[in-house]
């Protein structure tokens, strides 16, 4: 009896010692929780955590440097608690007064804040890589490096004097650690949206590629910016391709001599042996020029039908056009135009 009774005696001891340490866990891991709750972020503001971020430690410490924690080994203590090991890159807001669960519940899950991407009036590669890189991770060098390989262009059906058409200029949502490969295939993703049914319908009635488009397109941007006037320049070139004329376009002898502010055509650049100088040679150029803008393409798309073979800038220097039907007609608008440049003292 006396044995049986010590092992009553154990076993209740066991299970009261068993109760006694779930209960401090609990209580310990209801403080530690109530503590971590209460532990918040010190400001409100963005930080970026770059790619090469390679540990929690590294996240802490840049979350520090950047005054949102106070201490990073409480940050590191709650994330590995808490099972946070992954490490997400990219642009993350954070509010003032998050607690760890929330700040971890932001960085930790991947829940970035997207950045708009907006670019416009782009002539070159270097400036488009100029202009995103001021918005994504990557920067422009990285950018640029992977436009000009020919390869990228080619997987996606451009050649490298096309290539620029493909980037629709716009406003993008992306995300900052977004790759230049992620850029250019969301790009062609866009480019494809672009070009939805009711444009290729209208593709159909001019007899010209997508890509033909947007050379012509990059012409008429560079001729005006004043978009009632681009379906009647797109009309004039259209109807000189038809009949077997030379564009005679101005702005692709600028880009042959790459230097787009050339005030005025002389003679002497004319002469520049270039497959862009449209004065020598009949047909579009071999690439864009620029990167024509969405108001450019439908102007060519939706092109005006008329008579109108040639066209000059007017007098009164506006930055609008005047056109004509013959050669006589444009000769006399062209000497106005000249005596006006004369006038401005612009050789």
């Amino acid at each position: 009896m006396k044995k049986h009774h010590n092992k009553g005696f154990w076993g209740a001891l066991g299970t009261l010692l068993i109760l006694f340490l779930l209960g401090f866990m609990f209580v310990n891991a209801i403080a530690y929780y109530s503590y971590a709750i209460r532990k918040t972020t010190l400001k409100e503001g963005t930080v970026y955590i770059p790619s090469s971020t390679s540990s929690l430690t590294e996240q802490a410490g840049i979350l520090y440097r950047e005054g949102f924690i106070k201490d990073s080994s409480e940050y590191l203590l709650f994330a590995h608690k808490r099972g946070y090991e992954k490490i997400y890159p990219g642009k993350y807001t954070i509010r003032k007064g998050m607690s760890y669960k929330q700040l971890l519940g932001t960085i930790g899950a991947n829940r970035q804040t997207p950045v708009n991407v907006t670019f416009n009036n782009i002539r070159t590669f270097e400036k488009l890589a100029a202009v995103v890189s001021k918005y994504i991770e990557p920067d422009s060098s990285s950018l640029i490096q992977f436009f000009q390989v020919p390869e990228t262009a080619q997987q996606y059906g451009f050649s490298q004097n096309t290539f620029l058409g493909m980037f629709i200029p716009n406003t993008y949502e992306f995300y900052w650690d977004t790759t230049p490969e992620e850029f250019v295939a969301r790009m062609k993703k866009e480019y494809d949206k672009f070009w939805n049914d009711t444009r290729k319908e209208k593709l159909k009635h001019l007899d010209m590629t997508q890509q033909e488009v947007s050379i012509l397109a990059s012409i008429i941007i560079e001729e005006s910016k004043y978009e009632p006037e681009m379906p009647r320049i797109a009309g004039v070139y259209i109807n000189r391709l038809r009949k077997g004329m030379p564009l005679q376009a101005d702005p692709t002898v600028k880009f042959a001599w790459k230097n787009p502010g050339i005030k005025r055509i002389l003679f002497k650049h004319l002469e520049i042996d270039s497959p862009y100088n449209t004065y020598k040679h009949t047909g579009l150029p071999p690439g864009v020029i620029c990167m024509p803008p969405i108001v450019a393409i439908d102007a060519v798309l939706n092109y005006e039908t008329h008579d109108y073979l040639y066209f000059c800038a007017a007098s009164d220097l506006s930055g609008k056009h005047v056109f004509a039907k013959n050669l006589a007609a444009h000769n006399k608008n062209a000497q106005a135009y000249a005596a006006a440049l004369n006038r401005m003292g612009i050789r």
